[in-house]
């Protein structure tokens, strides 16, 4: 059974995400909700989970599993994502605040892909 496209993209945006919340977890803290303890180490582990949920949806033995932990790891973050768009709100570039906000409305198509992959294992 082929992979499809939004299953792909929601792998390959995982990959890279995560690729950067290990290379440069900085990138993140600013987003990063005042009520969640050990910014870096959150940031560091959300990164390991995103690999994992890229590495995991790829493999069609895993995918089933994989888009599960996707699905809760999307809304696990999306605090994060509330989180930035609120403080872009505060900023005057623009350019931030747009994709602050772009951010919140793109969590659904992620979440339905990550449902549809826990049907394509």
């Amino acid at each position: 059974m082929s992979l499809p496209t939004s299953v792909k993209v929601l792998a390959t945006g995982f990959a890279v995400s995560g690729t950067i919340h290990l290379v440069k977890p900085e990138v993140y803290e600013p987003i990063m909700p005042s009520w969640v303890p050990a910014h870096r180490e959150v940031i560091l582990a959300s990164g390991v989970a995103e690999l994992l949920c890229a590495a995991g949806l790829a493999v069609p033995r895993t995918r089933r599993l994989a888009g599960w932990a996707s699905v809760l790891l999307l809304v696990g973050v999306f605090p994060g994502n509330v989180q930035m768009a609120q403080d872009a709100s505060k900023t005057r570039n623009t350019t931030f605040k747009a994709a602050a906000y772009a951010r919140l409305p793109l969590q659904l198509p992620m979440i339905r892909a990550a449902l549809r992959a826990t049907r394509e294992g």
